[in-house]
């Protein structure tokens, strides 16, 4: 009798234990959070723009500070499966005329890639010849 009480307990002990192996088996996904930082669009913000230009490649600020209203921070934290997270901190300072005067941003950013749509360069067709085809002029 005393032997199955201590053949249970080592069967549930060994299970319990193997639950939780060295290997990180269980999936997890990616989590940006924030304002989503791209090294291409950040590069596009330079002294001189103004604060609807910046809110156009960049979105909405984390935080306006509230004191001043002059300086916008974009905050980026992103942490993938099991590594410890990353925070990239973009600042941007205006003028009193709403004029970029300085930029910064803490680390630097990965690069990407591929290249998201709000990136994508849309150019026209080089020969409007091919208006004049037909659908069934496929093959010319």
């Amino acid at each position: 009798m005393q032997f199955k009480t201590f053949f249970g307990a080592a069967v549930l002990a060994l299970a319990l234990t193997s639950c939780s192996s060295v290997q990180k088996v269980v999936y997890r996904i990616d989590v940006p959070q924030g304002n989503y930082l791209e090294a291409a669009t950040v590069a596009q913000v330079k002294p001189g723009m103004t604060a609807p230009q910046v809110q156009y490649l960049l979105g909405t600020p984390v935080l306006i500070d509230p004191y001043s209203n002059l300086t916008w921070y974009y905050v980026f934290l992103e942490q993938q499966s099991y590594q410890k997270p990353v925070q990239h901190t973009f600042v941007v300072n205006y003028n009193p005329q709403g004029v970029v005067t300085a930029v910064d941003l803490d680390k630097p950013l990965p690069e990407v890639a591929h290249q998201d749509a709000n990136n994508t360069i849309i150019s026209t067709p080089e020969s409007a010849s091919n208006k004049s085809k037909r659908w069934w002029q496929f093959w010319k």
